[in-house]
């Protein structure tokens, strides 16, 4: 049987387009709302691929679709189907209005450390205080890439969900968990009794990467763009490591230095 999708049409700048609207550049109504914009054929696609759940599929009205937005939208995907005139939907995609095809509305997961496994063989990130999204994004799909369980973002961050951590994730953040946390007591009472050893970046690190092992049960901490690890994260590790540099940089960004170490964990695992 045929599934049938609510259909609507949105051409003004009504409530709904300004709610939408507001997702773009709003924590606080993104969290108000529960949901957030995915741009993108890769991370819509892989949004659908893990079932995540989808309120609105939002298509230029009008427009010549691709057949992988067509297909798309005809689809058992649930979510209610909203053509928009090009130009309001080209807002929303952040991109030109002849680009612009299709944008998923989905839904905010729970922050619940329980949603990343740990076993036997466990390995997290926890991102401490990132200002950028687009770190944030990065690290995510590193992680991905890298066999990573999932990513921990704590303390006063930019949002995981903001448009740009989404972006930069490339659809990574629709398969591998993301948490954020607001204090670091959820994060002990969350690995307590677990036997997972928490391991610190820093460029002044007691032991370089390359000889630091990284087999077991692992917690890698990165530390804010600009000021590293907290007073608070830095006691709680139990040791550091620093990336060997060669050349005139001092220093990898954040991202740039967890997906370093990410390499190496999952280079010793093997």
């Amino acid at each position: 049987m045929r599934t049938v999708h609510r259909r609507t049409r949105v051409t003004t700048r009504n409530a709904r387009f300004q709610q939408w609207q507001a997702l773009l550049t709003n924590r606080t109504k993104r969290q108000r709302a529960g949901e957030f914009l995915v741009q993108g054929v890769r991370p819509i696609s892989l949004a659908v691929q893990a079932d995540w759940p989808i309120s609105a599929l939002l298509h230029a009205e009008g427009r010549r679709l691709s057949k992988w937005a067509q297909e798309l939208l005809d689809s058992p995907v649930p979510g209610e189907r909203v053509a928009m005139a090009p130009e309001l939907l080209a807002e929303l995609s952040e991109r030109e209005e002849g680009d612009a095809e299709l944008v998923a509305v989905a839904g905010l997961p729970q922050d619940d450390l329980a949603r990343i496994p740990v076993g036997p063989a466990f390995l997290g990130v926890l991102f401490d205080r990132p200002t950028s999204p687009g770190n944030i994004g990065t690290l995510i799909r590193a992680a991905d890439a890298f066999g990573a369980d999932g990513l921990v973002v704590s303390g006063h961050a930019a949002d995981v969900y903001d448009p740009k951590s989404v972006r930069a994730s490339t659809g990574s953040l629709f398969s591998l968990p993301a948490v954020r946390v607001g204090s670091p007591r959820q994060v002990d009472d969350w690995l307590s009794g677990r036997g997972v050893t928490v391991v610190g970046t820093d460029e002044h690190g007691e032991t370089p990467l390359f000889d630091a092992d990284l087999t077991g049960p692992l917690l890698l901490l990165v530390g804010n763009e600009t000021t590293g690890l907290s007073a608070t994260w830095r006691q709680r590790c139990d040791r550091t490591v620093h990336i060997p540099m060669h050349g005139a940089a001092s220093s990898l960004n954040a991202a740039g230095a967890a997906t370093a170490a990410l390499y190496e964990a999952a280079r010793q695992r093997r």
